[in-house]
């Protein structure tokens, strides 16, 4: 007897639907056939199915199994066929009846007492099954909450392969539904704040110009400034994430089963801070069956890479081409695959190796050969893509001692989102550039242009500063941000000044 049902699995960040054929033949010589390009996980399926099906007391049938997973000629991978294969076997051996299994799209992993366990990609198998006209969903309890986030798709959570037998037998369930605003709004309640900082306003304003323009940051200051204290908050003072950026970002956390338990929907700004030792694979994406790394987790969000300078030369230099392009493709033999990867960088580093150059407080150890090959681990190229340096020095102690009077993160978001508006305005009709940190040479000729005064002192910024010719471009997308963020439609020369302060480590401060 033949039997057909409808799975999925994930392909890159996508789904894409496998129907899950099975024959089955009684014969007193049992053999089992698995076809389709399967990885060893789903080999494997064989053993786990017919152990759950006899542990949970239903008939296991008998005879010459033949399972194909189609398209064939695409491999599959993962634990998460479990479930459509058992129900094929037991379909296709008469012990369900047979009935049309194409309005259901079926996952999940069985334990071998027959209970299910979550898979990865709940959230783009159920918009992959929107697209394709599938009305109902059967997945682990686990991942019924991101499926449900697909509106139109009835999901039915189950928690054992008994309880989807009997579903399937009776339809004795109601789909699992959930508030989809009521939860969007609720998980955009902020932990942290900007107000929690004392004193470095400086750092904080430079920071606010930073998320205003989706600029790349990288602060400079010895340990106990506030540097990390200030990156954990940056997230909160960006704009907040649209439904369908929460939706991309959640799609690319679930399929790299980064995504929390019982979490539908990431509705905030990923914070993403892998420590320095990290692999390249780890940051960029890899794999034998590449998955997505550090740099397309912070999709839409942070990336903050603490210590800068002590990660590895090559891995830092990886970052370049999605920093530019925001997205990364991986390239294996078999395939490749892109994932998104449009983040906003937060580095921040000592000014020395041992921390204390140019504060006044310590005594620094490091000799100018030390200090000159601690900075010389960032290469120009990617000090390039860094728009501003700021330098943070340690707190005063009247400054710790004061009371917290700070603005609030909402307040500077407030400033942050009527910038990032002008911005969408002034860059409708160009494709992927949505801020003033995206603008390649020709736009920024056209869209920051500047008066005679400003020239003069751009020119000073140049030879006498000895600010480095990359720094120009930079200068001009950074005031253009400072002039959103005060509303004026032209760059003034306050505007290009306090850009050009943001030049910390072209101005040479250090050796």
């Amino acid at each position: 007897m033949l039997s057909k049902v409808l799975s999925s699995a994930t392909l890159g960040i996508d789904a894409f639907i496998v129907e899950v054929e099975t024959d089955c033949r009684r014969s007193n010589f049992p053999k089992f056939f698995l076809v389709g390009l399967p990885d060893n996980a789903v080999k494997e399926a064989y053993t786990r199915v017919l152990a759950a099906t006899k542990n949970s007391e239903i008939e296991f049938p008998v005879g010459k199994i033949v399972i194909n997973l189609a398209p064939a000629d695409v491999k599959k991978e993962g634990s998460g066929f479990d479930l459509p294969i058992a129900i094929g076997i037991l379909s296709a051996g008469g012990v369900l009846p047979s009935i049309n299994y194409e309005d259901f799209l079926i996952m999940g992993e069985l334990s071998l007492d027959g209970s299910l366990r979550p898979v990865h990609g709940g959230l783009p198998v159920a918009i992959k099954a929107k697209s394709e006209g599938i009305k109902n969903i059967i997945i682990p309890k686990q991942n019924a909450k991101e499926a449900a986030t697909v509106q139109g798709v009835d999901v039915y959570p189950m928690e054992s392969l008994a309880e989807t037998v009997d579903f399937l037998m009776n339809r004795n369930k109601e789909p699992f539904r959930i508030n989809l605003e009521e939860l969007f709004e609720k998980s955009r309640e902020d932990i942290v704040d900007f107000s929690d900082v004392r004193g470095q306003e400086h750092v904080k304003r430079a920071l606010e110009v930073a998320a205003a323009g989706s600029h790349n940051v990288l602060m400079i200051g010895p340990p106990g400034s506030g540097k990390t204290m200030l990156a954990r908050r940056y997230p909160t003072i960006l704009p907040n994430l649209s439904l369908d950026e929460a939706l991309e970002t959640t799609k690319i956390h679930s399929v790299a089963g980064k995504l929390p338990e019982d979490t539908a929907l990431i509705a905030t700004r990923p914070f993403r801070s892998p420590h320095h030792t990290i692999s390249d694979a780890g940051l960029i994406g890899g794999g034998a069956y590449p998955k997505p790394g550090e740099v397309s987790l912070a999709h839409n969000g942070v990336l903050f890479l603490d210590e800068f300078p002590e990660f590895k030369k090559n891995i830092l230099e990886m970052m370049r081409q999605p920093m530019e392009d925001g997205v990364v493709t991986i390239s294996r033999a078999a395939m490749s695959l892109s994932y998104p990867a449009r983040f906003t960088l937060v580095g921040a580093m000592n000014p020395c190796p041992c921390g204390y150059y140019s504060d006044p407080s310590h005594a620094c150890t490091c000799s100018p050969a030390q200090i000159q090959r601690y900075m010389s681990k960032i290469s120009g190229p990617l000090l390039d893509r860094i728009d501003i340096h700021v330098e943070v020095p340690a707190v005063k102690y009247k400054e710790l001692a004061a009371e917290a009077t700070g603005e609030k993160s909402a307040t500077i978001r407030e400033r942050v989102n009527r910038a990032r508006e002008t911005q969408l305005e002034r860059f409708k009709g160009y494709k992927k550039i949505y801020a003033n940190a995206h603008m390649e040479t020709k736009l920024i000729r056209k869209f920051c242009r500047i008066d005679s005064q400003s020239d003069q002192l751009m020119k000073m910024a140049i030879t006498k500063l000895g600010l480095s010719a990359r720094a120009y471009d930079r200068i001009l997308k950074v005031s253009r941000t400072i002039a959103d963020l005060e509303g004026s439609p032209e760059i003034q020369p306050q505007h290009i000044s306090e850009a050009i302060q943001y030049r910390t480590l072209d101005r040479k401060l250090w050796v």
